[in-house]
């Protein structure tokens, strides 16, 4: 595999303050946080973004907050029918991961994956539509650069990602990485880049320092060094597609 299937550096991380200020909708039978920039801010594009473990909840709505604050439209759909993660159970040690895992497989994810993106390309004006996957959610990020589904790919710490995914891209891909990191280790991160190097696609892997797996969307952020890899990475997603999507 490219990365490893999650751990328990997957279930940790840092509640981030902040009041979300998007709208909770309905894609078919799901539902999906949205963030809508301000008009003419950046006609045309959309992001998806494809969440961790713990699905819409803060942290991935402020996520979303920002794309639509520089000027994307930004959704951010439920991928596991209101069974994610939540912070209460982490706390209180009910989580099972093998069990939960089995209930949210290819098979579940990606026929949700698939109706966001012709959500977004229904929008009017929609001219590009990119993703962008944090941890579980870097998987259907990588799956959706096949085929032309979506336009461009950013994915943070990945997990369950597979050499074969990896390999069959069609769109660039920026990847954010964590020096330290369980799953998306330095064996995994070299090889990625050797098979990214076959796939003839433009392609970007940036490694924080003294950070771990899930900084880009939970990180400790009253800890200087992780607050700067967080935004940092953040602004490597912006910047990559203002690149890519023109």
């Amino acid at each position: 595999m490219a990365s490893n299937i999650p751990q328990r550096c997957c279930l940790s991380g840092s509640l981030h303050e902040g009041h979300p200020t998007g709208d909770l909708e309905q894609i078919k039978s799901f539902r999906a946080y949205i963030a809508r920039p301000k008009a003419g801010a950046r006609p045309g594009t959309a992001v998806i973004l494809l969440s961790d473990i713990f699905g819409i909840f803060r942290n991935n709505q402020l996520l979303a907050d920002e794309f639509a604050l520089n000027g994307y439209l930004a959704i951010l759909p439920d991928l596991f029918d209101g069974d994610q993660i939540t912070v209460d159970d982490y706390d209180a040690k009910k989580i099972e991961m093998p069990t939960w895992i089995s209930r949210h497989t290819v098979k579940d994810i990606s026929p949700k994956v698939e109706a966001t993106i012709q959500y977004a390309r229904a929008q009017p004006g929609i001219q590009h539509v990119a993703a962008a996957g944090y941890c579980l959610g870097a998987k259907y990020v990588v799956r959706s650069l096949q085929g032309g589904q979506i336009d461009s790919g950013y994915i943070a710490h990945p997990s369950f990602v597979t050499d074969e995914e990896i390999g069959a891209i069609e769109r660039p891909l920026s990847i954010s990485a964590a020096e330290h990191d369980a799953i998306f280790t330095t064996a995994k991160r070299h090889s990625s880049e050797e098979t990214l190097r076959g796939t003839g696609q433009g392609f970007q892997i940036n490694l924080f320092s003294g950070v771990a797996h899930g900084f880009a969307s939970r990180g400790d952020l009253s800890q200087h060094h992780v607050r700067f890899a967080k935004e940092q990475a953040f602004a490597q997603a912006v910047a990559w597609f203002d690149h890519t999507l023109q």
